[in-house]
């Protein structure tokens, strides 16, 4: 899900800054090579929500796996947004060195509306950890009420009934006794 949302705040900037004219700016200062990534961020999102699916497969039967995280939304938020900025920075600091066109250094990072990357950061930020809590408050609420412990006994399988041993009847009560009454 990172790369989605580095790829959104990226965009963001340049929406945010430049406006209408943004696609003109962005293919002037190199940006062009973009546009190539986007179906490679589409398999990664659904890469994504094949596993979700996966896991609320796990989560229907009853299984769940251990916690993946434990902090606060407000703490993933944070941390989402961060992790969010410092992509920002490697990515234009590279474009500065690598793509003919692009300012250089921290002109290249927070000029020209490279600020913009930081509300844009905080926003998709919340996003993304939002959607992380959601997904693991669905899994979780799926397994609890899905295994085998909540289950009223309605819900619960069959039990198959215990061996039961039956002796063969006397021979007399089916008559088959193989000889007739005395006589």
């Amino acid at each position: 899900m990172l790369p989605p949302a580095a790829f959104a705040v990226h965009q963001l900037r340049y929406m945010l800054a430049f406006g209408h004219s943004a696609g003109i700016v962005l293919q002037r200062t190199g940006h062009s090579y973009l546009h190539s990534l986007v179906p490679w961020l589409i398999a990664a999102l659904a890469i994504a929500a094949g596993i979700f699916l996966q896991a609320l497969g796990r989560a229907f039967a009853g299984h769940t796996s251990a916690r993946r995280f434990g902090t606060s939304l407000l703490g993933l938020w944070l941390i989402c947004s961060a992790a969010l900025i410092a992509i920002f920075i490697c990515q234009e600091f590279l474009e500065g060195v690598f793509l003919t066109g692009h300012p250089a250094g921290l002109q290249g990072i927070f000029g020209y509306g490279g600020w913009w990357a930081v509300p844009a950061s905080l926003c998709v930020g919340l996003v993304l950890a939002t959607l992380f809590h959601g997904a693991r408050w669905v899994l979780s609420e799926v397994a609890r009420r899905r295994s085998p412990a909540t289950r009223t006994w309605t819900e619960r399988a069959p039990r198959r009934p215990a061996a039961v041993f039956l002796s063969p009847p006397a021979p007399l009560v089916s008559g088959c006794s193989g000889r007739g009454p005395p006589a």
